[in-house]
Formats: structure tokens, C-alpha cells, sequence
């Protein structure tokens, strides 16, 4: 007959006597069904209690594990009820010693921010451990016999000390009080106004919203770019892309439609990832002069810091957006960029020893940003009717659109915003290339007047473009030919637009009327945006009833568009004279 008796380590500073051992014996056999013995381990460091081991656990009855114990429990109650008080006197008045059982860990070996942890069987992927040290971690590789272990802050960890599970996954901290700071990656203040009180603590991991608790991506999010807004309008619960090569404008077009959300009851997140601290501190100021910063959350991990946090960034700004969508909120939340968040979690990856696969980036490295991006949503009525927009951006290498993580992110995205650098450096700012740019939600997301104010205004730019190529190769063109050109030359001007300038929806349409009616066909390029500054200027003065139209979602009128064209003339005219 084969005994299976377990044999478990009793640690303490003092020997226990044999009816103790005797007592602990009893109480684990009719845990367990089967007989156990402990033997004694001197541990001069316990000054109080006893640490029990047993197979794969551990039964810390320390002062410090009571307190760990009382921890825990603090954490799983509501936060938001005055329960504290009840729980700590409830502990004292039923206090007694006992055993608790804990998981708990070694740390084999620590090298380049991981942290290869043995001994913590029921960890949970995602799940946060907790140093001897202070330190804490994230659990992002499970093996049959060691859990590979992504250290926040790595200095004080060394091998062989204790790690602990806390059971949570990663989160931030999130309040109405968020509004207007800067945050690190894990929620923490790093804008010197010191800590905000929260309400809720987010998990940056979460499931998407399922399909029958969204509705239809139909509300215009008005960007004020009007590019952007008239061929490629984005709406509330859409993700599009801004992809291009580096120094083409991405992070302006994505402030620029931050700016615009002022007096739209849109909150705004943006996240820096990778981004070195002088152009946070710069994009800070530039959002605090302009009156932004009053509805923006501003999430920020530097060059400087670790790759966990880099990876952790984006994550914690969805949680931030997901806790105003949830309660009935429009937010638009930028990642920037996502090209940088891939190349970090490369680094964790290889240095977790995973295979490495194209372009060296691991296999899941498309689920990684799927998941972030499906979270993006606009909510149904009975769910509160909120909505995430997402403005992810990616940076190409040459113009290659189709190197891996741009053609990932494309196909996770309702479409895309391509930057162009030859664009750019001829003066077509934002530089955006209208061929290769595209919406998926399309007019779905235009108002009314935007509709027939647009026109076929992508048309009209597309023969323009063909146009210009010909006319390289050709030195004789007709008058019809000549005055196509024209027409697109002026069409071209229009979208140039300035730097923190955003359109309100009224001068888009108005700008767009009076340019497809080739009402400034005959001025020089130079002279179109001065001629249009100082006729909306004038337009809005007269025609007020035209402009709230505009603005209150109705249609263009074959009377509004009339007004529209006839003013634009007579200002012409007046300027000519």
C-alpha cells in the first residue's frame, strides 16, 4: 500500500511544539484527504508567526501577510461606498490567528526589464504582481514552469526575492478630475499639479462592445480640416488612420481636429507614445493657449521609459476613453503613434523569447492592435449612447503602405488618411494624398449641406492631377484644357490650409459652394485664401439666417446656394474694380 503523505515546511523563528504541528496536521489532512507531516525550518527573519508550505502554496500567518490579507480585501470592495470603516472593525472584533492561503513566487533571474518568476502556478495572463521591493510587474508570458514577468521599473528587483499576485489586472485610476492633466501610462499625474481623487479603476484590458450594443456610425466628428471633412468625413464611433511618412503633418491634423472639439461636448484623449518630452511639453502648451486642455486628457510615456510602459500607454488611454463612453460621453482619443507602440512590444517579445516573425515583430502582434481598436465604438441608446473615435497613427518608412504594421492597422481601420512628403514639401498642407486616402463610413457622416456642398469635388481633383501629368509632356494646350487646369489649380488652393485654423462647418460650406461654381477660377493661386478670409468674414455679418442653416444640420438650398455664389461675385467684382 503506497503512503501519500505530504510533507510540508513549517517556517518560523521558534521551534513549534509537537501538539502544534500536531493541530496544523489534522486540519490540513480533512483539507487535502490525505496525511501530511511538517518539518521545521529555521527562519530567524519571522520574529512573528509562521509561514506554512505546502505543494504549491504557501500560508503566510505573518503580521505583514495579515496585513497583505486585510489589503486585498479593502481593494475588492466598492470604492464609491463608506464600507472602509465597517470592514477594518469587523476584522478586529473576529480576529484570530489563521492560516491564509497565497500564492507566492520566486524571482529566478532579472535581465533587460523581465523578471523570469518561478513558483506562481495560478497566474493569470495580464495579471499584476507585486515585488518584495515595492515593485510591480506585468504577467505577459505563461510557461509550463516559470512566468516571464514585464518589470515597470526594474532597479530594485534582484534574484531570488518573493513575488506576489495580487489577482488584478492592470488599470488606471479614472474621475472627472482626469480632465485637463497629463498622466503617465499607469494614470499616475506628471504635470506637477499634484494627485486627483478617482472614482473608478479602469482595467486597460476589456472586452470590445458587442455588436448588438452598438448603433450605426452615423453622427458627423467635425474636424474643422476640410479636406478631411468633405471627401474623407470621419464619424462618431469611426476609426481612421493618418498614416505617412515621419515630418508629413500626422500629429498637426490630429490636434488640429482636437482643437476643433471646443463648444462640442466631444472630450478629447491623446496619447504619446514613444515621443520624446520636450514635444509633449510644446503640444501641452499649444492645447492649453488654445483652450483645449479644459476637455483633453493628455496620456504620456516618453523615449525615455521602459518598453512595458510604452506597450501599457495606448491601453491605459482606451481605459480612460472607455469610462466617459460608458457614461454617455463623445470622446475622441489619438494614439500616437501605434508604429512605436509595435516596436516596443517587438522588444518585450524578443526579450521574452518568443519566435520572432515578419519583419522580426511576433505573431500577435496584429490581435494586439485589433483589440485596442475594435474597443472604439458609438454605443447604442440603451447602453447610454456614447461614443470612442479612434485616430490611430502609423508611421510609413519611403511612402510603403505596404510594409506589415501599416497594412495590419489598415485593415483593422474604417480608413485612412495617407500623408504624402512630395505633397507636403510643394506646399499642399495637410498633405493628403486623395487617391490613396479613403472613409468607409463615406456620407454617412456629412451633414445635409455638407453632402451638396461637396459636390464632385474628388472628381474635379482627379482630372486635375491626370491633367497636370499630361501637361508636362505637352507644350500646346486648348482654351477648354486650360481652363480645366485652372479650375483644379483653384480647387487645390482651397484645401490648403493653415496651421491651427480649423473651419467651422458653415465656412466649409461656403468655401466649397463658391469653388465648385468657379467663382475664383481667374484669381492667382496666391490671392484665393486672402479673398475667402475676408469674404467669411463679411458673409457671416449678412447672412446669418444662411449660416445658422448651415449649422443646424439643414439642407443647402437652391436660395442659400444662390446668395452664396451671387455674394462671392460681387465681392470679386468690387475687388477688381
Amino acid at each position: 500500500m503506497t503512503d501519500n503523505r505530504v510533507i510540508g515546511e513549517f517556517l518560523s523563528a521558534v521551534e513549534p511544539t509537537e501538539a502544534e504541528k500536531s493541530k496544523l496536521a489534522v486540519y490540513f489532512e480533512s483539507k487535502l484527504g490525505c496525511p501530511v507531516d511538517f518539518v521545521w525550518v529555521e527562519d530567524a527573519s519571522l520574529k512573528k508567526g509562521f509561514i506554512l508550505r505546502l505543494g504549491g502554496e504557501v500560508y503566510d500567518n505573518t503580521p505583514e501577510g495579515l496585513v497583505r490579507g486585510l489589503k486585498a480585501k479593502i481593494d475588492e470592495i466598492d470604492k464609491s461606498s463608506d464600507d472602509y470603516v465597517s470592514l477594518i472593525r469587523e476584522s478586529v472584533e473576529n480576529w484570530r490567528p489563521r492560516v491564509l492561503p497565497e500564492e507566492v513566487g520566486i524571482v529566478r533571474s532579472v535581465a533587460d526589464g523581465i523578471a523570469r518568476v518561478t513558483g506562481l502556478h495560478g497566474v493569470k495572463y495580464g495579471e499584476i504582481l507585486t515585488f518584495e521591493c515595492g515593485a510591480k510587474g506585468l504577467a505577459l508570458d505563461l510557461d509550463e514552469d516559470e512566468t516571464g514577468c514585464v518589470l515597470f521599473d526594474d532597479e530594485d528587483v534582484v534574484a531570488g526575492e518573493n513575488v506576489y499576485r495580487t489577482g488584478k489586472t492592470a488599470g488606471v485610476p479614472v474621475s472627472e478630475e482626469i480632465i485637463g492633466r497629463v498622466v503617465s501610462a499607469l494614470g499616475e499625474p506628471v504635470d506637477g499639479l499634484g494627485a486627483f481623487a478617482a472614482d473608478k479603476y479602469m482595467p486597460v484590458e476589456s472586452p470590445a462592445p458587442a455588436i448588438i450594443d452598438r448603433s450605426p456610425v452615423n453622427e458627423p466628428l467635425k474636424t474643422g480640416i476640410l479636406t478631411i471633412d468633405s471627401m474623407f468625413p470621419i464619424g462618431k464611433g469611426q476609426r481612421e488612420l493618418i498614416i505617412g511618412d515621419r515630418q508629413t503633418g500626422k500629429t498637426s491634423v490630429a490636434v488640429d481636429a482636437i482643437l476643433n472639439q471646443k463648444g462640442k461636448n466631444v472630450l478629447c484623449v491623446y496619447c504619446a507614445i514613444g515621443q520624446k518630452a520636450s514635444t509633449v511639453k510644446r503640444l501641452v502648451s499649444v492645447l492649453r493657449e488654445s483652450g483645449a486642455l479644459g476637455y483633453t486628457v493628455v496620456v504620456f510615456s516618453s523615449a525615455a521609459d521602459s518598453a512595458s510602459l510604452q506597450y501599457v500607454a495606448p491601453f491605459s488611454a482606451c481605459a480612460i476613453a472607455e469610462y466617459f463612453m460608458n457614461a454617455g460621453r463623445d470622446v475622441l482619443v489619438v494614439y500616437d503613434d501605434l508604429s512605436k507602440h509595435a516596436v516596443a512590444y517587438r522588444a518585450l517579445s524578443l526579450l521574452l523569447g518568443r519566435s520572432p516573425g515578419r519583419e522580426a515583430y511576433p505573431g500577435d502582434i496584429f490581435y494586439l492592435h485589433s483589440r485596442l481598436l475594435e474597443r472604439s465604438a458609438h454605443l447604442s441608446e440603451e447602453r447610454g449612447g456614447g461614443s470612442m473615435t479612434a485616430l490611430p497613427i502609423v508611421e510609413t518608412l519611403g511612402g510603403d503602405i505596404s510594409a506589415y504594421i501599416p497594412t495590419n492597422v489598415i485593415s483593422i481601420t474604417d480608413g485612412q488618411l495617407f500623408l504624402e512628403s512630395e505633397l507636403f514639401l510643394s506646399g499642399q498642407r495637410p498633405a493628403v494624398n486623395v487617391g490613396l486616402s479613403v472613409s468607409r463610413v463615406g456620407g454617412s457622416a456629412q451633414t445635409k449641406a455638407m453632402k451638396r456642398a461637396v459636390g464632385a469635388l474628388r472628381l474635379e481633383l482627379a482630372q486635375y492631377r491626370e491633367m497636370k501629368t499630361f501637361a508636362q509632356f505637352s507644350g500646346d494646350l486648348d482654351d477648354t484644357v486650360k481652363e480645366q487646369f485652372a479650375f483644379g489649380r483653384a480647387l487645390t488652393e482651397i484645401l490648403v490650409q493653415p496651421l491651427r485654423r480649423p473651419y467651422e462647418e458653415w465656412e466649409e460650406v461656403v468655401i466649397l459652394t463658391a469653388s465648385l461654381k468657379k467663382v475664383t477660377v481667374g484669381l492667382d493661386p496666391k490671392e484665393i485664401r486672402p479673398f475667402f478670409d475676408g469674404f467669411l468674414k463679411d458673409f457671416r455679418i449678412r447672412h446669418t439666417a444662411v449660416v445658422a442653416n448651415i449649422e443646424n444640420g439643414k439642407t443647402l438650398s437652391d436660395e442659400d446656394e444662390a446668395i452664396i455664389v451671387a455674394e462671392a461675385k460681387k465681392l470679386l467684382a468690387e475687388k477688381n474694380v
